[in-house]
């Protein structure tokens, strides 16, 4: 049973048609199954009791209704929504949450403007509270350093009771693929690794992303790179 105790943020920026998720977790590899983003339609969390069909469904509805209306129709559908927890976001920037009954304690959520954020199994509702205070605190810069920001906020204010794991920082911004995909999957202080990923993947990697080819310009802008920068 993927049964998780997590904290995430989804986020929204309406200006920058980018959204995103930042999560960590005291089990591997939560980036493979609880992170979904699509800069058309929102971002997705799914954690406690884990269903990633609910992000894969949930990408889809997202594309013609609103945060709330998809969070309904996919609780309506799912039996065991007593044990899920769920943070969603639209590409309008409305947040919903949902924290089942039967997740484990300290668990809940808060919504604001363009954000939610959600965690079980943590610490104390500081842990929430530090992520959407450090995320409104931030209201400009890059998507991925405010998300990531907020994950640091809620890993210092106590983060998952049961320790440390994993950590994952997921970023979309219109193309077919993400603006940014970084994992940390096994790890005894995850989020500060993410962190020095994060910081490696700036310098190096986005330059490199933002110069591949897209659907209008299918050969991508390679020049702008110096010789020899490919990979």
């Amino acid at each position: 049973m993927m049964r998780a105790g997590t904290f995430s943020i989804v986020a929204y920026d309406v200006r920058a048609r980018q959204c995103g998720v930042a999560i960590s977790t005291a089990m591997p590899a939560i980036g493979g199954l609880a992170v979904f983003a699509r800069a058309g339609a929102g971002a997705i969390a799914t954690q406690a009791l884990i269903n990633p069909l609910l992000g894969v469904d949930g990408l889809d509805l997202l594309r013609s209704r609103s945060a709330h209306d998809t969070m309904r129709q996919l609780l309506d559908a799912d039996p065991g929504a007593d044990e899920r927890q769920l943070a969603i976001v639209d590409a309008e920037g409305r947040a919903a949450a949902h924290t089942g009954p039967q997740t484990h304690p300290w668990n809940g959520h808060r919504l604001g403007d363009g954000y939610a954020v959600a965690g079980n199994t943590l610490v104390g509702g500081a842990t929430v509270d530090a992520m959407a205070d450090r995320f409104e605190s931030t209201p400009t810069g890059p998507l991925s350093r405010r998300l990531l920001e907020a994950l640091e906020a809620g890993q210092q204010a106590g983060g998952d009771r049961r320790g440390k794991q994993s950590a994952a920082l997921y970023v979309h911004g219109g193309r077919p693929y993400p603006q940014l995909d970084l994992r940390v999957d096994e790890h005894h202080d995850p989020v500060a690794e993410l962190r020095r990923v994060h910081d490696i993947a700036e310098r190096e990697l986005l330059p490199f992303i933002d110069a591949l080819p897209t659907r209008d310009e299918p050969e991508g802008r390679f020049e702008r790179l110096m010789p020899g920068d490919d990979a």
